[in-house]
């Protein structure tokens, strides 16, 4: 096996591009991956690129390095707009996963279930990607492309992920599990809200993961929340009524297709609540 440290993007690119190498970031997803088998081919560490790592304010937005940990999102000093990602954050397995799993791990991983997609969907999060090519931008939900599946091109490298500014933006973050914790989902969703000076919701942003190939935003309800107040009896009596087309939950050993379609009207329901009463 081969194993390569590169200290700059550009050398980690190269090196990519010359050994036709795995990346390695936090190692929460690679290792499990390999199902006890030995590593093999080349592998590109990510770990001494400086450029990815840190969480900083931009001009109308933030970046999001793509190898900040769960740690470092859910410890940062981010405004209201990111609570639900941070509650996202304390999701992520264990206390040690969350030390060193990455945010773009997370994505890149691809799963159903990944507890941070959710939340990064509803702040409409851009990925930022680094390749032979020079740089592109990428929204997370074109990103994302299946199962295990992303739009990344040989040879790139995800290098952070940008957040605009939501301006009186508040977010929140519920999942449910057969546990409380160290428990793949059976549904969770993320909602970012804003208030109009009257209290009525004037923008809602909902995503749902674990009940479709891919999370899904959820924007014919999204555009029914518009003018509602949020308050329980008003939010349930819509839910009701709407059908959430855009999801396709499976059965399997968690829980059933219907079971998972209710849970998540209910967590749509609690979230949007939790977020203007800032749960978080």
């Amino acid at each position: 096996m081969q194993f390569y440290q590169p200290e700059t993007l550009e050398d980690a690119i190269a090196l990519l591009a010359e050994s036709g190498g795995r990346l390695l970031a936090g190692g929460t997803d690679f290792y499990p991956g390999l199902m006890d088998a030995p590593v093999s081919g080349p592998v590109v560490d990510l770990g001494r690129l400086s450029a990815l790592r840190g969480i900083r304010r931009k001009e109308a937005g933030w970046r999001i390095g793509a190898t900040a940990t769960w740690r470092d999102v859910s410890r940062a000093d981010l405004p209201a707009l990111f609570d639900g990602l941070k509650l996202a954050a304390r999701e992520v397995g264990s206390i040690q996963i969350q030390n060193a799993g990455t945010i773009a791990g997370n994505i890149c991983n691809a799963s159903p279930a990944a507890d941070g997609v959710p939340a990064l969907l509803t702040l409409d999060a851009v990925v930022e990607i680094a390749g032979p090519s020079g740089l592109r931008e990428v929204t997370l939900q074109e990103f994302i492309t299946g199962v295990r599946q992303t739009g990344l091109l040989p040879g790139e490298i995800v290098t952070a992920v940008v957040v605009p500014d939501c301006e009186n933006g508040v977010s929140s973050f519920l999942k449910l599990g057969a546990r409380k914790y160290l428990v793949i989902s059976i549904a969770m969703v993320a909602a970012t809200i804003v208030l109009d000076p009257a209290g009525a919701i004037s923008q809602a942003r909902l995503a749902v993961g674990a009940c479709s190939a891919v999370a899904r935003r959820l924007p014919d309800l999204e555009a029914a929340l518009v003018g509602i107040r949020p308050e329980g009896a008003a939010l349930r009596d819509l839910l009701t009524k709407t059908e959430l087309k855009e999801l396709t939950p499976l059965s399997d050993v968690r829980a059933s297709a219907d079971y998972r379609l209710e849970a998540a009207r209910e967590l749509i329901c609690r979230s949007i609540l939790m977020a203007v009463e800032g749960g978080a």
